[in-house]
Formats: C-alpha cells, structure tokens, sequence
C-alpha cells in the first residue's frame, strides 16, 4: 500500500496548443484567398502574431491590414489585440512553431548561430543553478533505495541517457514508463526512500502535474527538469530548468545534455573509490565479454 502521505497539488499549464492552430485548420477551408494565404502563413510561423502588430503582420504575410481583421475574427476572436495575448501565452510554452520567426536571418552563419546559442543556453541554465543543488542530488542518487527516471515522448530520449549514464553507479535504476505500460504501474512501486527523476520537457503530458502529485505522496524525493516554459516548482525538492531558446524550428537542448553530464560526473566524484571500482568492473566484465 502507498504511505498515507498527503498530496501535493502541482498545477502546469497545460502544452496542447490546438486552440490556436486548430481554429485557423478548422476554418482554412471556407477562407477567401487572401485570408488563406495569411492563414497557411500563421500555420508556419504562428509566432508572428504574437511579435507583430496587424500592420506588421500585414506586411509580412502579403496581405492587407483589412484582412489581416477578417482573420482573426473568421477564427472566433473579438479582436487582434485577444488573438495575439493568446498567441503570446502559447508562445511561452507551446509548440517550438511559436517561436520561430519568418524574419529570422542570423548575420552569421547557421553553425556559428548555433553554437551561439548552445553556450548561451547553457551559461544561462547554469547561472541558476548552484553547484552545491547538483551535489546534492547526486548524494541522494548514490543513498536512494531505487532511481526512477521518468520521462515521456522527447524527454524519454533523455531520461534514457541519463539512465545509461547512471547504470555505471547506481545498480538499482530504472526508466519509465516504457512502451505499453502505464506510469501508474510503476508508482505504485515507488517508495518513500527512492529518488525519482522527472523529465518534462515539452510537449508535456497533459497529466503531469497529477504525476508529480502522485509521486509526492509516496514520500520519495524528485528531481524535475524541465525547460523555462514550466513555472518554478515552489514545493519540489529540485527543479532544473533549462533554456532551450533558438531560432532554429527544433528546441536547442545542449543545456539538458549538459545538466545530466554534471549530475553524472558529482556522481562519480561523491561516489568516491568505490564508485571507481565498479567502474573499473564493469570495463573489465565488457573486456572479457568483447564488448569494447
């Protein structure tokens, strides 16, 4: 049975973005011509209306200013001014379509942008994060009973690295839920001196903030890591987040690969000369076993 172990409450907003997107598909069909082409426009750079004026919007999508008010009134908003605080709140946490520009032209080259922003993404995750939060969660993943890393859809891929990472150190890890299994399956393992690690990064699951919840009761300790799009987690033990800004039309996420490889490396300092002997084991295990 779990422990009797009061719920917290964790409210996220919720990713699912269709209100916006789905308005303009819905509608793009009936559109005169001049409203599709703004429409099939929006579909691509759906952040533009929350940047741009209607003017500026007019301008950048080739249509009038006229149309541009028919728009956002053919998919049931009163006014530009309502369509475009929509358009910014989906912007904040929404879909990386939100936040890619039609004007987006870096005087650098692509790489050199990239790289920009890389160490921009990361310097700015770090500034928030104190060295000694990171020790300390190491500490608890080498104490814990059991780690559970949860992650879905993209955060999957990472709380997979981490758990690859990890396996070296902590014999008792698992990542959840995998394929054809319920997370509710898993919690209901979960015990008060276990340690879970929770990815969400978005697209989140609408769900998540009744995940955390259930975890929390269980007693056990949590690790969230999302990107700045979650709001701090006041109540939880730990919450990294990590800047994931860039103009390219994916999430740059340099800055999380880079939190799990300093969780993994305070782990194997703390986990001091027994720690390198189980290194030292499994690299001679994989030597006889020709897995080099």
């Amino acid at each position: 049975m779990l422990p009797n172990v009061p719920r917290m409450k964790f409210e996220f907003h919720n990713d699912d973005h269709a209100g916006f997107i789905s308005r303009i598909h819905e509608r793009l069909p009936d559109m005169h011509r001049a409203e599709r082409r703004l429409g099939e426009f929006l579909l691509d750079f759906p952040g533009e209306l929350a940047s741009y004026d209607a003017q500026e919007l007019a301008r950048l999508s080739g249509v009038s200013k006229a149309t541009v008010s028919r728009f956002v009134r053919r998919i049931g908003f009163a006014s530009y001014d309502q369509a475009r605080r929509v358009a910014r709140e989906e912007s904040r946490t929404g879909s990386r379509l939100f936040l890619s520009r039609a004007e987006d032209t870096p005087a650098t080259s692509q790489l050199d942008q990239a790289l920009l922003e890389e160490r921009e993404n990361v310097a700015r995750t770090f500034e928030r994060i104190p060295e000694s939060e990171i020790e300390a969660l190491a500490a608890d993943l080498l104490a814990a009973n059991k780690v559970w890393i949860v992650g879905y859809r993209i955060s999957q891929s990472f709380a997979t690295y981490l758990y690859w990472q990890l396996i070296k150190l902590v014999p008792d890890i698992a990542v959840v839920p995998k394929g054809g299994e319920s997370l509710g399956e898993h919690v209901a393992s979960v015990a008060s001196n276990d340690l879970v690690i929770y990815f969400a990064l978005r697209r989140r699951m609408a769900g998540t903030g009744a995940a955390l919840s259930e975890i929390s009761a269980t007693g056990a300790r949590i690790a969230l890591i999302s990107d700045e799009g979650m709001a701090p987690g006041t109540t939880l033990r730990w919450h990294f987040r990590c800047r994931t800004e860039t103009r390219s039309p994916q999430f740059n996420h340099a800055a999380v690969l880079s939190l799990c490889h300093w969780i993994v490396v305070q782990a194997i300092v703390q986990a001091g000369a027994h720690g390198r002997r189980r290194l030292r084991l499994i690299d001679e295990l994989n030597e006889r076993l020709g897995e080099y």
